[in-house]
């Protein structure tokens, strides 16, 4: 390549990529350095200039003049020798191909960087490029990458696992996932194991905020600032719970989340991959929010000991199963969700007589609640049995009727 000809591609290039084409010359200049000294084995540092006229290329060795500073060891002064080859243009443009490589890769990464690091949060649709053991890669559009990580944490414990248990994705499957990362080619910070190969943008599948994004999508309340998401608990691809609000008076939050014959609610749960979402109430009071958390279990009582920050429940024995959940998941999701250390146990429990600091009765909404017998115990546990006819007692409390 003839020296006119090298600077008439590096502007085109410097134009075509929107690089300063003078910062693009002087990577040239400081790669083609380094080069020359190796290739010519000069004793001190190259200094390489490029004309940016005609293009043409000079090569000087930097020879020491006079003594060494005092205090550093190192010369100041420097005697410029010319040792330009006669093959200098051969050489410059095998070094051209690889500084512009760099350049170009350096340049897309600041690019994506600036375009979306403002975009940590957002929820995209991509499509599915590739699949690897470690990551997948995902086009958000032309042009533009994402990696989902999924990394055996144990091989290694520095990476992510953003990709919820039991997904798999196959080529050109959309998904929508959210921007949680955009990494800084500038930064200081380390750097992922080979990052500079990986996408610059980094999405997950896992995080919290992916089901308050698609309910915002979903639900026009949620969207309008109707309905405030209060809190969110889940754990990836087994199952979720959201708390909701209203700033309405008259509308149901709850309500507007499921939508008609819940079908807002199954929208969120198709793109989950039939992942589980309970849509619960929440309340200021902590004891009702803490039995709204446990749903669909019902709860006979709920005892705050606000100094501990800990909420013992007591629910029917045939509730209590379904209090816990499925290895304990019900009672830890509930307990994520309102930030409360929570106890559950049964009515028929004869432990220790707790002191409560607040205690809240919860009282049962049923179909047929008018046939249970009223009766509540000095413990607050209400009698499950059926009331007599014309009676607001069952027949082992019929007695009360009588006084």
């Amino acid at each position: 390549m003839a020296t006119s000809e090298l600077i008439e591609a590096l502007q085109a290039l410097a134009h075509e990529r929107k690089i300063d084409e003078f910062y693009l010359i002087e990577r040239l200049e400081a790669s083609l350095a380094k080069s020359y000294q190796h290739i010519l084995d000069l004793e001190w540092d190259a200094r390489v200039t490029i004309d940016r006229q005609t293009g043409r290329i000079y090569v000087y060795e930097l020879v020491p003049v006079g003594e060494p500073d005092e205090e550093t060891g190192e010369w100041t002064e420097f005697e410029e020798r010319d040792v330009t080859p006669n093959d200098v243009s051969r050489i410059a443009a095998q070094n051209a191909k690889g500084v512009i490589a760099s350049i170009v890769r350096e340049a897309g990464r600041q690019s994506i960087y600036e375009e979306f690091s403002d975009r940590v949060g957002d929820l995209v649709t991509g499509t599915v490029l590739q699949g690897t053991p470690d990551f997948t890669i995902i086009k958000i559009r032309d042009g533009v990458e994402a990696e989902l990580p999924h990394y055996d944490q144990k091989r290694n414990p520095g990476e992510r696992n953003e990709r919820p248990a039991g997904e798999h994705y196959r080529h050109n499957q959309r998904l929508k996932v959210l921007i949680i990362d955009v990494r800084d080619p500038n930064s200081d910070a380390p750097k992922a194991r080979g990052e500079q190969a990986r996408p610059a943008i980094v999405v997950s599948r896992t995080h919290p905020d992916l089901i308050r994004r698609l309910f915002e999508i979903e639900v026009p309340e949620i969207y309008d600032g109707m309905v405030e998401i209060k809190s969110i608990a889940r754990e990836p691809g087994a199952r979720s719970k959201i708390a909701v609000s209203s700033r309405e008076a008259n509308l149901d939050p709850v309500g507007a989340c499921v939508g008609p014959k819940g079908s807002r609610v199954r929208m969120v749960v198709e793109e989950l991959r039939n992942e589980r979402v309970d849509v619960i109430q929440w309340a200021e009071d902590p004891a009702v929010y803490v039995a709204n958390a446990l749903s669909p279990a019902k709860v006979n009582r709920v005892i705050i000991d606000e100094d501990n920050h800990y909420a013992t429940v007591v629910v029917p024995d045939d509730q209590l199963s379904l209090a816990i959940g499925k290895e304990g998941q019900n009672a830890r999701l509930a307990a994520r969700l309102t930030g409360w250390h929570i106890d559950i146990k049964s009515a028929s429990f004869t432990g220790e007589t707790l002191v409560p600091t607040n205690n809240v009765l919860i009282d049962e909404v049923e179909e047929d609640d008018e046939e249970v017998c009223v009766f509540v115990s000095e413990d607050g546990v209400r009698c499950r049995n059926h009331a007599r006819p014309d009676s607001r007692y069952c027949g082992v409390h019929a007695y009360l009727d009588e006084e």
